[in-house]
């Protein structure tokens, strides 16, 4: 186990910068997601971190030791891919222990890690079948398991789960954290799945073309992002974005489409009366009301998503406004397209963002 830092690190192509200066010092033990949608740069950053991509500039430590100039062999680190890339001739056992057997590891003591990982991975009973005999959650922990029998200073995943089902996503993900709780290894993680980054993450690394947007605790950022991009990209669905402008007296917003919204906080001196902003409120912070409630305004639904418990009604706030709005009321309600339904927002959980920058105010 050993912590890892990386300060300043870019990559570069040619002179087209992908990479720009990423900076995280990875506690002992600590389990750090690296999400953001494709091509952002999060695969390119763990690779750098593996040694299977130079770095351009910068410093990557692992267990104190700098790296950059080391090959992956000597990195003391395990990685686990999306393929599962087991040897279809191999047998479970034989492959979980094809590494210690390249590097001179004795029989015994080889057989018994082999044996410790797959009782901590449930594979005893499987040991001695060949992949194809396996379901894809199970080749996977196969996978899982070569990493954790060499006993790395860190575990590295590149969308270990990408191929599997949705069911089997959960419970693999689930038993990923449980495994690494366990062990206490050192691991970042890859993921273009936001729940995925929530459900697993001691800390999240939100990517946005290279450039690492927000770095903390998965509550802290859904709590309070630091822009529009982490706002709509870390919650599901995307938190609602609506411009807006302070109001006269500087103590509420007033949407384009008429409702007047009140502030709960004093608003920063840069922020007065009139200012046109970026209003953000998640669909699960609205409360159903009825028609003149205090605080409460119409949302014209277009369309329901029903998912059980819950649905998600997509309105707007008139027939003819052009953002439309996303509010969480309970699964059961009967909601009829056309028609509207009274919300009251809850103003404790109310987000202002600079328009020109995205910038949380």
């Amino acid at each position: 186990m050993a912590t890892l830092s990386l300060k300043d690190v870019r990559k570069s192509y040619g002179k087209t910068e992908v990479i720009h200066g990423v900076s995280i010092d990875v506690e002992d033990g600590e389990f750090v997601v690296i999400v953001g949608p494709s091509g952002c740069g999060k695969s390119t950053l763990l690779r750098m971190v593996a040694g299977l991509e130079a770095i351009s500039s910068g410093v990557i430590e692992i267990g104190g030791t700098v790296v950059n100039d080391l090959e992956p062999r000597a990195r003391d680190i395990a990685m686990v891919f999306q393929n599962y890339a087991l040897y279809p001739h191999m047998t479970v056992a034989d492959n979980m222990g094809y590494g210690l057997k390249i590097a001179g590891l004795p029989k015994a003591e080889r057989a018994e890690k082999v044996r410790r990982a797959a009782e901590m991975l449930d594979l005893l009973p499987y040991l001695d079948r060949k992949p194809r005999a396996l379901s894809g959650g199970q080749r996977q922990r196969v996978a899982m398991g070569r990493a954790l029998v060499r006993d790395p200073a860190a575990f590295l995943f590149d969308e270990p789960l990408s191929n599997l089902d949705a069911k089997l996503r959960v419970q693999m993900r689930l038993q990923i954290k449980e495994l690494q709780r366990t062990v206490g290894i050192t691991s970042l993680y890859v993921t273009h799945d936001q729940v995925e980054a929530m459900t697993l993450a001691d800390r999240l690394i939100v990517m946005n073309a290279g450039v690492a947007e927000q770095i903390d605790t998965p509550m802290a950022i859904y709590d309070r992002p630091a822009n529009t991009f982490v706002a709509g990209f870390i919650g599901s669905p995307a938190m609602n974005i609506l411009p807006a402008r302070i109001n006269a007296a500087g103590n509420g917003v007033i949407l384009d489409g008429g409702p007047e919204i009140g502030l709960p906080d004093r608003l920063p001196a840069s922020v007065g009366p009139g200012k046109t902003v970026l209003l953000g409120i998640r669909p699960e912070h609205f409360t159903l009301s009825r028609d003149g409630m205090a605080g409460s305004f119409p949302v014209v639904v277009h369309a329901v998503e029903t998912l059980g418990a819950d649905a998600y009604a997509h309105g707007r706030l008139t027939a003819v406004a052009p953002d439309s709005l996303v509010v969480r009321v309970p699964g059961h309600l009967d909601l009829h397209p056309g028609r509207p339904i009274h919300v009251v927002p809850n103003r404790d959980m109310l987000h202002l963002f600079e328009p020109e920058t995205g910038k949380r105010l």
